[in-house]
């Protein structure tokens, strides 16, 4: 999986998951949420005595992801430069940061 870190503009569906996502310019619609979960802040590289010169983290600090099988738009299929056709979907990772409300692409797999 691709490593990433761009911003996108998600639209959720009815069950607030993601349901399309805007891209570089290209409309994603999910077709299948693959997984879902939350990440919490680095607890391990806060300290708790800022006293004594040490910084503390945000320990509700999270992010929550998902992981969706997403096509391009409403037309999921091309035609290659064979003749065939291919689609044109892929595996995404999509985060949603609770502490500045705003969408990250952190992964992609197509």
């Amino acid at each position: 999986m691709r490593q990433y870190d761009d911003p996108v503009e998600v639209r959720r569906g009815e069950a607030e998951d993601p349901d399309q996502f805007l891209w570089r310019g290209r409309l994603w619609k999910v077709r299948a949420v693959v997984a879902h979960w939350v990440e919490t802040g680095p607890w391990w590289q806060g300290t708790t005595a800022p006293e004594r010169g040490g910084t503390t983290t945000d320990l509700v600090a999270e992010r929550e992801l998902w992981r969706v099988e997403a096509g391009r738009g409403l037309q999921v299929a091309e035609t290659g430069s064979h003749g065939g056709t291919q689609t044109t979907y892929g595996v995404f990772d999509l985060s949603f940061d609770w502490t500045d409300g705003h969408w990250q692409l952190v992964g992609c797999q197509d």
